[in-house]
């Protein structure tokens, strides 16, 4: 009777071995190989959508990406600037720091006595006009009330230019030439002067030429004859005399 030997399988054994090691470095191979298709994949379809899209997707990105990378440069930039500013005080000697204090709070100082000044000029300047305001208002307070009596000066002067050629009115003219008179200085106490004299250089700012005389006892271009008083308040014209100018 014959022995036949079966030999098991050795798990253990050196043949064995090598043979799961062959696997595992298969599966391994496999497993990248996939890994690395799927990195491909992903890099295609990450490719094809960056294509240009009828809408315009792709410029749209493309202009948000490069965007937001120059945002993040800028951004580090001013960190960079920041940290380096701040390392430059931490490196300056103590008595550095306290020149650069002085000398920072030298220009604040400057700067409020600066805005100080330009407050105190404008207040001034609001004190001199409010001045100014007020005593033109005083000044020419009474302008309406001496415009309403102007026709009244106006009829006597009329009432003296016509009555004296007249020999019958003469006891009344002279009446009549006081009461002027004392009305005129009265007005002029409150700053109402005429305006327009014989003889005086025509000026057009003051008068109103509505004719030509000649007299060659004055110069040209004088006034020769006054047909209606002007009047002025402190200065301001009320209204213009109006006159003849001698031509000779």
């Amino acid at each position: 009777m014959s022995r036949h030997h079966h030999h098991r399988h050795n798990p253990f054994s050196p043949d064995h071995e090598s043979k799961v090691e062959n696997e595992q470095r298969d599966t391994t191979m496999a497993e990248e190989t996939k890994e690395q298709e799927t990195i491909k994949d992903t890099a295609r379809e990450a490719a094809g959508n960056s294509q240009e899209s009828p809408d315009g997707t792709r410029i749209e990105e493309s202009t948000k990406a490069q965007t937001a990378s120059s945002a993040a440069e800028n951004a580090a930039a001013l960190e960079g600037n920041q940290e380096a500013g701040k390392s430059a005080e931490k490196n300056a000697s103590p008595e550095e720091q306290i020149a650069q204090l002085k000398a920072a709070l030298k220009a604040a100082q400057a700067e409020v006595l600066d805005v100080r000044m330009r407050a105190q000029a404008e207040t001034e300047n609001f004190k001199k006009r409010l001045q100014r305001e007020h005593e033109d208002h005083l000044k020419y307070a009474a302008e309406k009330v001496l415009k309403d009596l102007i026709p009244t000066l106006d009829n006597l002067e009329l009432a003296i230019t016509y009555g004296s050629d007249n020999e019958a009115c003469q006891d009344m003219l002279k009446g009549i030439t006081m009461t002027h008179k004392l009305f005129i200085d009265a007005l002029g106490r409150h700053g109402l002067l005429p305006v327009g004299k014989e003889g005086e250089p025509f000026d057009p700012a003051k008068h109103e030429a509505v004719g030509f005389d000649s007299r060659a006892d004055l110069k040209p271009d004088t006034v020769a004859r006054v047909l209606q008083s002007g009047y002025q308040l402190e200065g301001r014209l009320l209204r213009p005399a109006k006159v003849m100018v001698n031509r000779v």
